[in-house]
Formats: structure tokens, C-alpha cells, sequence
């Protein structure tokens, strides 16, 4: 399966996916003019890729700004994630940024899959 890569930019973050080494990230600044364009390849990524998952997913968010739009399409790549076994979603904040911690919190109760919190 082909790699994901998606380079940041000021407005978009940088999606790296790659199944051969596990890494799976999603990091920086979320604020696409339109963002369901933007996260489309990143649907279709994880929907090639709950056909034959590694045996287990650790999915791993470093977010430092995400819109309202963006988020909803957070909400979504994590519902996504749901329909893959074994996943386990990383969500890392700035110790200080009580606003992404929230957020995580937020999603996480949204979805059934477990979080694990951490500092940057």
C-alpha cells in the first residue's frame, strides 16, 4: 500500500500515513479554505487501509490550531478509525494549550476508541 504524504503548509497540516513502518500522523496548523477537499485523500487512505490494517494502529495527532471546519473533519478521520481493530489514537498537546487538551477530551468521548494524552 502506498504511503500518504501530505506536506504542511501555514493553513493545512502535514499528513504523513505509512503502513510499512506504522506511522500514522496528522501534525501543525488545520485551517483548509475548504478542508472536506482537503481530508478527502485522507478518507481515501483509511478506507484502503481498514481493508488490511497492521495488526495493531497507534493514529497520532499533534494539532496546534484546528478551525470549526477542521474539526468536524477530525471528528470524521476518528470515526473512520473506528472500523479498524486495535487502534489507539495519540493525542499530544502544548502543555499550556488547554483548548487542543479539551479538544481531545471532547473527541475521545465521542468515539470508542482509547486515547492516551500527552505533553509536547
Amino acid at each position: 500500500m502506498e504511503s500518504l504524504r501530505i506536506s504542511k503548509t501555514d493553513e493545512t497540516p502535514e499528513i504523513n500515513f505509512d503502513k510499512s513502518i506504522g506511522k500514522f500522523e496528522i501534525s501543525g496548523r488545520s485551517l483548509p479554505e475548504d478542508s472536506v477537499e482537503f481530508y478527502s485523500p485522507v478518507f481515501q487512505w483509511l478506507g484502503l487501509y481498514a481493508k488490511d490494517p497492521n495488526p495493531t494502529t497507534e493514529f497520532v495527532f499533534k494539532l496546534d490550531y484546528v478551525n470549526t471546519a477542521s474539526s468536524k473533519m477530525i471528528q470524521d478521520v476518528l470515526t473512520a478509525l473506528e472500523k479498524i481493530k486495535n487502534v489507539k489514537v495519540v493525542w499530544y498537546f502544548h502543555d499550556e494549550d488547554e483548548d487542543m487538551e479539551e479538544m481531545g477530551q471532547e473527541l475521545s468521548e465521542i468515539v470508542e476508541i482509547p486515547f492516551e494524552y500527552k505533553t509536547l
